[in-house]
């Protein structure tokens, strides 16, 4: 009798801890995991048996499927980047908005200073020029860490 409510403890206790969803990234990755909530551009998670939180980019994932129903939330639209012209697309993201994305090209350059335009604007025109860059190889995000010598490094990112 001991080793049947045993048996009976040790189930229970597994369904219990047991990954309740599924999280389905864009380059078609999936992961069972207990979803904990999408905010602030992060997909928060824990991984079985564990109730450490992990977080991914919502930008790298494309839904979160409850296992036990099949209810799927949408959380991001995947980006397709085809040629220069596409520029539009390109998303610029912090260093910290990239994780769950692969790095796949890093480049610089000297940021646009025009005469007479304010900072922001030449800001603008430098991430104009890095993102058609990026949009030109098919990169569908980027991240710009400007230097104080004038200098940027852009990363571009995808699934």
């Amino acid at each position: 009798m001991k080793t049947l409510f045993f048996t009976l403890a040790i189930l229970f206790a597994n369904i219990a801890i047991s990954q309740t969803h599924q999280i389905t990234k864009h380059n078609g990755e999936q992961l069972d995991v207990n979803y904990i909530k999408n905010e602030n551009g992060f997909v928060y998670y824990a991984i079985n048996g564990s109730s450490e939180e992990h977080k991914i980019s919502k930008y790298a994932v494309a839904q979160v499927t409850t296992k036990g129903t099949n209810q799927t939330q949408k959380v991001s639209d995947k980006i397709i980047v085809d040629s220069k012209e596409d520029y539009k697309f390109v998303t610029v993201l912090p260093q910290e908005k990239t994780i769950g994305l692969k790095q796949v090209a890093s480049f610089s350059g000297v940021s646009t200073k025009t005469k007479g335009e304010p900072p922001i604007a030449n800001q603008k025109h430098t991430a104009l020029r890095i993102k058609t860059q990026s949009a030109s190889n098919g990169y569908p995000f980027v991240s710009i860490v400007e230097k104080d010598n004038g200098k940027y490094e852009a990363i571009a990112y995808a699934y």
